[in-house]
């Protein structure tokens, strides 16, 4: 990525806090317009789909548009022995960066309602197989977001990822949050998209079950990468690698992942 880590790091932070925004905002206006609860989930997934996909769109070849711990750890372990793979130092970046992002993306939404800012939900999801329900979902957005990379068509990502969300958000139990940032996020806002506190812990470790289940389906279906070809010895070995090198990948747009959303019980 030629963007400095600062710029991408910020890139993550603004993106990630936008998604939440859209998530918890789109759920607000959704409980203030109707009282249908499959209406509102409908309107909710509608607004996150689009958002979500306008999102990596444009963030894409900044920082990949990860917006999402999982699916950043997912592409550290997957890249860390590639010249243009995250870094630890990336991760250490990152992951912060999603995290304060949410957060802000959801007292922003709060405060654009005139809802009280940074109040604990008190929507409980403790339930088994809402957990089950993150497992599959996560599971599902990490063997797309890699498997899209490895098969060389991240440039499809902002429509797959988006349309996968919407999609997860109507089969999976949980509604797909998908995403421990966006879930620590959604604690802060006690709305139709909110969790309680008590519930974050268990889903964020189904979500992490659940990418690295998913990255164990891709290395399965897809296989590990091929070896980069052998470095050319001898005096022409400049010349033969300024012709062989391949041009600099774009960053893989990711989603989002994520991804992440509402349970209207």
């Amino acid at each position: 990525m030629s963007a400095s880590l600062g710029r991408r790091a910020l890139a993550e932070a603004v993106g990630s806090a936008a998604l939440v925004a859209v998530v918890i905002g789109s759920g607000i206006q959704a409980t203030e317009l109707t009282h249908d609860v499959g209406v509102r989930l409908l309107a909710n997934s509608l607004a996150t789909v689009f958002g979500l996909g306008v999102l990596i769109t444009l963030f894409g070849p900044v920082s990949g548009a990860h917006f999402n711990p999982v699916v950043t750890l997912a592409a550290w372990f997957t890249g860390r022995r590639t010249p243009d793979g995250p870094t630890l130092r990336d991760l250490a970046a990152y992951l912060p960066a999603q995290i304060a992002g949410a957060v802000g993306g959801a007292v922003l939404a709060d405060a654009m309602f005139a809802r009280p800012l940074a109040q604990w939900s008190t929507h409980d999801r403790s339930a088994g197989h809402l957990w089950l329900g993150e497992l599959v979902a996560t599971a599902g957005l990490v063997l797309l977001v890699l498997g899209l990379t490895r098969t060389g068509r991240a440039h499809v990502a902002p429509v797959a990822v988006a349309s996968y969300i919407g999609a997860a958000y109507w089969f999976t139990s949980s509604t797909s949050f998908a995403n421990p940032a966006v879930t620590i996020g959604r604690a802060f806002t006690d709305t139709f998209a909110g969790i309680a506190p008590g519930s974050v812990a268990p889903f964020v470790v189904a979500q992490l079950v659940g990418g690295a289940l998913g990255l164990g389906l891709m290395l399965a279906v897809f296989g590990s990468p091929a070896p980069a070809p052998p470095t050319p010895a001898g005096p022409q070995a400049e010349s033969q690698l300024a012709t062989l090198a391949p041009a600099p990948p774009s960053p893989a747009p990711s989603a989002g992942s994520r991804i992440h959303h509402e349970h209207p019980s």
